[in-house]
């Protein structure tokens, strides 16, 4: 009985049958790991492809935002050197003589006295430079307060750089006043002295305007 067994287990091994069925089953077997290892892989790939995109996303936007300031540039350009124009044109004085002019004219309008009136020069610049006035004032308190509110109101553009008490007389005070406007380079005259450093004495020759001595 054992015999017959074995021998009937040996024919169907050797069955072709037999063998396609175990064929079959190994090829099915593979294609199942393959579809795994596929379903697996493009898995991952899916995974790190979206989060490529929302990073190029991120990017995109982070990069618009940074552009967002630069958009109408040009235009704002074209504002500002417009503004800077309208600027120059009212509020720097046309020549260097409108200077003591306009100053006089504030001079006689709050009823203070301006004496030993120096003009310096600053560095000059490639747009305007600084003109410096170094003056003694002298009046009662509200007139001179009067004087300075005038200046830095004024449309031509003056700028009180230093002010400060030399004395004292009855109802009279008596000031020393440094104020700044500025010039085009080319209405800047020639020989002006340049504006001493802060803490160095004004220099010794006073620069006057014609016709505006004594202010």
């Amino acid at each position: 009985m054992k015999i017959r067994s074995n021998s009937a287990w040996r024919e169907r091994l050797a069955a072709p049958l037999t063998w396609h069925y175990a064929g079959f089953t190994v090829l099915l077997l593979l294609v199942i790991g393959l579809a795994v290892r596929f379903a697996l892989d493009w898995a991952a790939i899916s995974g790190r492809s979206t989060d490529a995109m929302q990073s190029k996303q991120f990017q995109l936007k982070a990069l618009d935002l940074e552009t967002v300031p630069l958009r109408g540039l040009d235009k704002r350009v074209d504002e500002t050197r417009n503004q800077i124009k309208a600027f120059y044109s009212k509020r720097i004085p046309p020549n260097y003589s409108a200077i003591g002019t306009r100053i006089g004219e504030l001079q006689i309008k709050a009823g203070v006295r301006l004496s030993r009136v120096q003009y310096t020069q600053g560095l000059p610049g490639s747009d305007v430079t600084e003109i410096s006035m170094d003056a003694g004032i002298s009046g009662a308190y509200p007139q001179i307060m009067r004087f300075v509110n005038s200046l830095e109101r004024d449309q031509t553009f003056f700028v009180v750089r230093a002010m400060s008490l030399t004395g004292q007389q009855g109802g009279l005070v008596n000031l020393r006043l440094r104020v700044s406007t500025w010039l085009r380079p080319s209405d800047v005259p020639s020989g002006l002295a340049p504006t001493p450093a802060p803490g160095e004495n004004s220099p010794p020759s006073p620069q006057t305007f014609p016709g505006k001595e004594g202010l």
